[in-house]
């Protein structure tokens, strides 16, 4: 590893271990989301010790649905706010396993472990918080697809080599498993002279892809056509911080990316169509899988073959009535776009849906 590589990954350690005591200390609002979570998620997060909330410095919403029983990985887990909250949602047959590299932040998630049990009425706890690189899953033993869901929030921008970290989400990930997140990324390529500044770096900016780069990078690393869940635009209020950046523009994003072999590069139409039977706990009435696909209940609605497969082959077959198969294909459905696909600055409807 270069002398480049090693003194920012020290500095990411020092500015989240040392520098930043609470989310006051922020210089941007990189760290926050405007979304307010879903009910439950509040329930939950009115429980989480207020030491592990003070130390929280995430970007979104990184909590999906459907999580009885699941074994989830958080990486960069940090104080251990998600990770209590996702502890209480699957229940105590689930568990949740947290890795981060700053010991200030592990301290302070493992030393409330046992409160949070007796918070949610369980025998023993469910979480466990490893110290270690979210690159390099396998130097903290973690094996080949050992867990349902991934979770992470703006962490893997702060990551030296957001590649590996793909590559290790895919192989801890089980078949028809989810890497859920949220994080930050940008209109163009960060300059190297943002790049290195420790400020920006820390604070989530100068650390985020290029949205396109992402993009390509997902499917190098196993994960074909990543979905936008929500996406908001950045607000950079601090006057010296927007002056470095110039015209650069940043959204926060939550993506899910599904562990499935085969999906397609497009929205392809085999004529298929699924009815949402409201039985996903905390989504009785609609499900959104994405940004573009909201299923009220009982309501026939056409889908792409991607779209299908992320249904049928998923913890969440269950929950659907499938109508179709592959056997016809129709050609592709319209409005797969490749202008920047999140939320605009001035318009939130959000970009063309793709089916």
């Amino acid at each position: 590893m270069d002398d480049t590589v090693n003194t920012r990954r020290a500095a990411v350690q020092d500015y989240y271990g040392q520098v930043l005591q609470g989310s006051d200390d922020l210089k941007t609002n990189a760290c926050c989301t405007t979304v307010s979570h879903p009910r439950h998620v509040r329930e939950a997060l009115s429980q989480v010790h207020d030491e592990v909330l003070m130390k929280y410095y995430g970007c979104g919403l990184a909590i999906p649905d459907q999580l009885d029983g699941m074994r989830v990985l958080d990486l960069g887990s940090g104080s251990g706010r998600d990770a209590y909250v996702v502890a209480r949602l699957v229940g105590d047959q689930g568990s949740v396993v947290g890795i981060d590299m700053t010991p200030e932040q592990l301290a302070v998630a493992r030393r409330h472990e046992a409160y949070h049990a007796e918070q949610w009425g369980y025998a023993q706890p469910n979480t466990q918080f490893l110290e270690g690189d979210i690159e390099r899953l396998d130097a903290v033993g973690l094996a080949d697809a050992d867990f349902d869901i991934i979770i992470s929030n703006c962490v893997i921008n702060l990551a030296m080599d957001k590649a590996a970290v793909l590559r290790e989400a895919h192989r801890v990930l089980k078949p028809g498993g989810e890497l859920y997140f949220s994080d930050i990324y940008a209109d163009r390529r960060i300059p190297d002279t943002l790049v290195n500044d420790p400020v920006l770096y820390g604070e989530c900016l100068s650390g985020a892809l290029y949205w396109n780069d992402f993009h390509h990078l997902a499917k190098r690393n196993g994960f074909d056509d990543p979905r936008i869940v929500h996406s908001e635009p950045l607000e950079i209020l601090n006057e010296a911080v927007s002056e470095k950046l110039g015209d650069i523009r940043f959204w926060s994003v939550t993506y899910r990316l599904f562990k499935l072999e085969g999906l397609e590069p497009a929205c392809e139409d085999y004529g298929q169509a699924v009815k949402y039977l409201g039985s996903i706990e905390h989504c009785a009435a609609a499900f959104d899988l994405d940004a573009h696909h909201h299923f009220p209940t009982g309501k026939i609605m056409p889908v792409c073959g991607n779209t299908w497969r992320m249904l049928a082959d998923t913890r969440f077959a269950e929950h659907f009535e499938f109508i179709g198969d592959f056997s016809t294909h129709y050609g592709i459905f319209p409005d797969c776009g490749t202008d920047v696909p999140y939320a605009s600055q001035t318009d939130a409807s959000g970009a063309a849906a793709c089916c």
